[in-house]
């Protein structure tokens, strides 16, 4: 595979490390399921790679570079992430494997575990950070499961109860705990209190698509106490309203 010559990334101000940057850049190049970035101390991209730049429908890592996410994506799309730089900025603190429902231009959702580390000069202040965001795809065959994982998984999937927990999944597959959740990590890259946000999330969306229930009706369908409830899971890692996804994805019953 040819490497394709980067783009030259926006050092850190008195950073010895820029070329480090760049070598890192060129290798995010050439994974399409990760998007790469580096920023600066106000959220501002310094250094991204193609997959970044194809998520949100830009032509050239110029029309990204010097520009935090708010600045090129619409509505809440671009200010959650924002947000969340400026936390990881402002209390020196990581952002690990968060689970997040991106967006592929123009709007086609896909599911990305987000790892967001502050960066520090020599003295130890923090001048901005890297970060990746990873695609969750399916990596086995359904076969590949545990038979006790598998029937926990789809019992919770039937039924999406409100009443379940990673300790009630673990319960229903006969295992404890803390092996289940190994096997969870280990066949799907996440948590067992993921897998039930993300089997909620999906199924809701799915519903907000293709049928006319309220979002009420949809909240409880797919596990949620109340309204409110679902809005926010939804909004946390969707980044929209349940009405606002469903105004722009929906599809004739």
């Amino acid at each position: 595979m040819r490497i394709k010559p980067a783009e030259m990334p926006v050092p850190f101000r008195n950073s010895p490390r820029a070329v480090d940057v760049a070598v890192l850049e060129q290798m995010f190049d050439q994974i399409p399921d990760a998007a790469f970035f580096v920023k600066d101390v106000e959220g501002r991209y310094t250094a991204v790679n193609h997959s970044l730049i194809e998520r949100h429908g830009l032509k050239r890592k110029s029309q990204a570079l010097g520009r935090r996410p708010c600045d090129i994506c619409p509505g809440d799309f671009g200010l959650i992430p924002s947000r969340q730089d400026a936390e990881v900025l402002r209390h020196n603190r990581p952002l690990l494997d968060y689970l997040e429902m991106h967006w592929q231009s123009p709007h086609e959702p896909c599911w990305c575990l987000t790892t967001k580390l502050p960066l520090h000069d020599a003295a130890g202040k923090v001048v901005g950070l890297i970060g990746i965001s990873r695609d969750l795809r399916a990596p086995i065959k359904s076969q590949e499961i545990p038979a006790s994982v598998a029937t926990a998984l789809h019992r919770f999937e039937q039924e999406l109860s409100e009443s379940a927990t990673p300790s009630r999944l673990a319960a229903w597959s006969g295992l404890n705990p803390a092996r289940f959740a190994r096997l969870m990590k280990r066949f799907f890259g996440l948590t067992p209190s993921q897998y039930i946000t993300k089997a909620r999330i999906a199924k809701a969306s799915a519903l907000l698509r293709e049928t006319d229930r309220t979002v009420a009706d949809v909240a409880a369908a797919c596990g949620f106490a109340d309204h409110s409830s679902f809005t926010r899971a939804f909004r946390k890692v969707a980044g929209i309203s349940p009405t606002q996804f469903r105004d722009m994805n929906r599809t004739p019953p």
